[in-house]
């Protein structure tokens, strides 16, 4: 097993993030990378190199993956990569979300994802591109773009629904 696997499931298995399924809370966390490092004075892992972090449906791909924890529960996670890309299964029978930009966060206790730099936000269809996107995946509320992004745009694609054949 490697050492990430041992550091990442030792102390976060207790651990929860807020996001995809009601199940995916109750699931351990893996987290597979090529270095890991454990501050336990700062309380900070971090893991670089290929790192893939699951728990239930949730994945998260990155170069680097940065775990900030307050009494052995997670506060914050970063990932960045060139992109560190996300994806849930919302709830059963939803198309998966997916997101990706050079540096993501989340916030788990706020329900919080803030996807940045050459972000992409899209389920099914329906596609949303800026330089800075949150989605509260508690209320399923989207937000793009930002007040002073000096005339930076939001892009959104939402395709018409199929006609049902007769």
């Amino acid at each position: 097993m490697k050492l990430s696997r041992i550091v990442g499931v030792g102390l976060l298995l207790s651990a929860r993030l807020a996001f995809g399924l009601e199940s995916d809370s109750e699931q351990p966390i893996y987290i597979d990378s090529n270095n890991a490092v454990y501050d336990e004075k700062s309380q900070v892992s971090t893991y670089t190199g290929n790192v893939v972090a699951t728990q239930g449906s949730i994945r998260i791909d990155a170069d680097q993956l940065v775990v900030y924890l307050k009494d052995g529960a997670i506060t914050k996670l970063v990932a960045t990569g060139k992109p560190s890309r996300f994806k849930q299964l919302p709830a059963e029978g939803k198309d998966e979300m997916h997101g990706e930009g050079l540096i993501n966060e989340f916030y788990p206790d706020k329900n919080l994802l803030i996807f940045m730099k050459n972000a992409s936000v899209w389920q099914g269809d329906a596609k949303q591109s800026s330089e800075y996107i949150e989605y509260d995946t508690k209320n399923s509320l989207l937000k793009a773009g930002e007040s002073n992004s000096d005339g930076k745009r939001v892009h959104s694609v939402i395709q018409p629904k199929t006609k049902k054949a007769q």
